[in-house]
């Protein structure tokens, strides 16, 4: 080892250190990267926010060169160290180090936290379905454009859609659209039915029970509104029509361009609703400005659908809607690019294909299918204002209250 003189200049010391650097050999392999390892610009800090059953797969949907340095949930109270296990999600956000954050709480909390982690400087992978209600999902777009952050919904349907299919309905050619689109089942509606009548119980060690109900009213404890069985009160979800549909919408509503706008009339078919429980439905239509006919059907309530029948599914169909001329304009068009997925959209700052936007759009068909089936009535909605026209009752579903402090 050379002997430093006394004096050496900046110049010969950089020099110097340059001729060292360019002498080594042997390089870590997380400074290069590879097959398993990601270097450094390539890593970043995750945290998870609910730590139920869905949570581990959610946090996986990060993708490869994301740590997980936090975990946060509000049954964590009795043993939250503020280092790597939380209660409260704001502490999580406060911490420079997290750069993405994966969201797996109950629905009522999907909004409030992915705005706070996009105002935080967070990229969020949230679960489906993307909001309890119409107009959190809106505020979670806005924020998604104000923060400039990468946003996705926990779904990834649309990545396999007909992309030629897609590329009618963006080539504005097709003015009119007859085609009727149905949806049968899957939807688990007896499954995610909620209880009407239930004992008040203790609440668990650990659990925060205020903090998990979140913005919606304190109810008292029962051990069927919490976990997975959540999914089957209004408080903090829609059944299984908003647990699932999001998985058998996105697909279709990419696919035949319904991302972009929302059912303008929404016809309901079911038994009156409970105002705490969700529970039986049998079909639902929700037809479209353009003609275009999206149909829910449960299969598990009321007599089987028979009111339309699907058609103009497929491409060949949809192009005979098209003149010979507007054929040709529409094959000069080029496809619409490939939907860039989540672990790519955090490196390259490209929007990602489940984006706020369009999610909204998706959860928009199953939130109104809601709505009229808790109201019992056909509704008009205005997909420009994102209201229900002419029924002040319904459209307080659209906007709903939360429970102070909390607001959007």
């Amino acid at each position: 080892m050379t002997r430093r003189k006394q004096g050496i200049s900046r110049r010969e010391l950089l020099k110097g250190s340059v001729a060292a650097a360019a002498a080594v050999t042997i390089v870590p392999r997380h400074v290069l990267g590879g097959a398993s390892e990601a270097p450094p610009s390539e890593t970043f800090g995750g945290a998870l926010i609910g730590c139920g059953g869905q949570g581990g797969g959610t946090f996986g949907g990060l993708g490869p060169g994301v740590r997980r340095l936090a975990s946060c949930d509000v049954k964590f109270a009795d043993r939250a160290d503020n280092q790597t296990i939380y209660a409260d999600y704001r502490r999580v956000l406060e911490r420079k180090d997290i750069d993405v954050v994966a969201i797996a709480t109950h629905p009522g909390w999907h909004a409030l936290i992915s705005i706070a982690a996009m105002e935080a400087g967070k990229d969020v992978l949230c679960e489906k379905p993307m909001t309890r209600f119409i107009a959190e999902g809106r505020a979670v777009a806005d924020a998604e454009k104000r923060y400039n952050r990468i946003y996705q919904v926990g779904t990834y349907g649309r990545f396999g859609a007909n992309r030629k299919i897609r590329k009618i309905f963006d080539s504005g050619l097709l003015k009119q659209c007859d085609s009727v689109v149905i949806q049968h089942g899957g939807v688990k509606v007896a499954e995610w039915s909620g209880k009407v009548k239930f004992k008040v119980e203790p609440v668990p060690n650990g659990l925060d029970w205020n903090f998990y109900c979140g913005a919606a009213p304190l109810r008292p404890y029962q051990g069927h509104r919490f976990g997975g069985t959540h999914r089957g009160y209004w408080d903090y979800e829609g059944g299984g029509l908003s647990d699932m549909s999001h998985h058998h919408l996105d697909g279709p509503a990419y696919q035949y361009g319904r991302d972009v706008t929302a059912p303008v009339e929404i016809t309901p078919y079911a038994p009156p609703a409970h105002p705490e429980a969700c529970g039986m439905w049998g079909w639902c239509e929700l037809k479209y400005a353009d003609g275009f006919t999206l149909v829910l059907e449960s299969t598990e309530w009321g007599k089987p659908y028979d009111r339309l029948k699907p058609k103009n599914t497929d491409e060949g169909d949809l192009r005979k809607l098209l003149s010979a001329e507007d054929q040709k304009k529409l094959d000069a068009l080029p496809d619409p690019e490939p939907l860039v997925g989540f672990p790519a959209a955090i490196r390259t700052r490209k929007r990602a294909g489940g984006n706020a936007d369009v999610s909204q759009r998706v959860a928009t068909i199953y939130h109104l299918a809601n709505i009229a089936f808790r109201t019992g009535r056909k509704l008009r909605f205005d997909p420009v204002k994102e209201e229900i026209v002419g029924d002040e009752e319904a459209n307080r579903l659209v906007h709903q209250p939360t429970r102070a402090p909390w607001r959007l």
